[in-house]
């Protein structure tokens, strides 16, 4: 049996099983990640060049798209190299560099979401202190925070998943180096300091989503109590998407980290990897847009002088 200090490569998922498949799995994940190096240079530069978008909201908007371009950055080309040349093999350092990279650039974004809900329950709840709670020297330091713990969390995760001595092969059942499909690998009974780790990570992401829900009831009860329409439908208007995002994001990992492995297969990990690594950063720009008037007058700026 390999162990994993004879394993000099991994084997991904195949994205199709006939040229013909793997050539058109090429060509659409080519299209979804243009679309979203597109939505989020879009979004982050509208956000750096437009001075009525420099306000913590908009900043934190700023750093997700930067984590969302980062995040898909990590995944695709590689899948989509794969696919174009009909190979399946990724390095031992590629592999652990890429599960790195996104389990940092992820942690960090559910992270800098939980911050989003505290900047729009400030802004819905506490108004009158909002420009003290969410002056620029606290957003920055919240951001780097942000950022920090997802670093943190990735070189927890990393290094004790392969350190791990990996028994059952060098074949990764999905299209990039994900975390319980590496654990898959080890030998048994030889990964229960990372499924330590992995309980702590899911605990303290559950502590998020506490936070998360109960700043959306608070903001909802608040809300439904202003007099305004108008007011109403503009706090909507920046908290539900947010909220869509969370949900999604949410959902699908809770999903891919927590199924019971009686109901895993290669088909169902593959379609959950893809909702939660893959479609956020695509749809985050239109949904972000879709019902923020400032955002599209900003974005429109942005076209508009790019095609003078």
């Amino acid at each position: 049996m390999p162990n994993s200090s004879s394993i000099s490569e991994f084997l991904l998922l195949p994205l199709g099983d006939t040229r013909q498949l793997q050539l058109l799995h090429f060509w659409l994940l080519l299209g979804i990640y243009l679309a979203a190096l597109l939505g989020n240079g879009l979004i982050s530069t509208a956000v750096a060049c437009d001075r009525r978008l420099h306000t913590p909201m908009y900043f934190f908007l700023l750093n997700l798209a930067l984590l969302d371009l980062g995040c898909i950055s990590t995944t695709l080309p590689k899948a989509m190299a794969n696919a174009l040349w009909d190979t399946r093999a990724i390095s031992y350092a590629g592999c652990a560099a890429q599960l790195f990279f996104f389990v940092f650039l992820i942690s960090a974004e559910y992270f800098l979401l939980t911050i989003m809900s505290y900047d729009r329950y400030v802004a819905i709840c506490k108004p009158l202190h909002y420009g003290t709670l969410m002056d620029s020297r606290a957003c920055a330091t919240m951001a780097a925070a942000a950022w920090g713990a997802g670093v943190l969390n990735s070189l927890l995760h990393t290094a004790s998943t392969f350190s791990l001595p990996l028994c059952q092969g060098n074949v990764v059942n999905q299209f990039f180096c994900e975390i319980p499909q590496i654990l898959k690998l080890s030998c048994s009974g030889s990964n229960l300091r990372e499924i330590v780790f992995l309980i702590f990570t899911i605990s303290l992401a559950f502590g998020c989503f506490v936070f998360i829900v109960v700043s959306y009831v608070q903001i909802f009860l608040a809300v439904l109590r202003m007099p305004s329409e108008q007011g109403r439908h503009k706090a909507f208007s920046t908290c539900l998407p947010h909220l869509a995002v969370v949900s999604l994001f949410i959902i699908t990992g809770i999903y891919a980290y927590l199924k019971p492995p009686s109901i895993s297969s290669p088909s169902t990990d593959l379609m959950m990897a893809v909702l939660y690594s893959v479609v956020p950063p695509a749809v985050n720009p239109l949904i972000y847009s879709m019902r923020n008037q400032e955002v599209k007058d900003a974005i429109c700026k942005v076209i508009s002088k790019v095609f003078q």
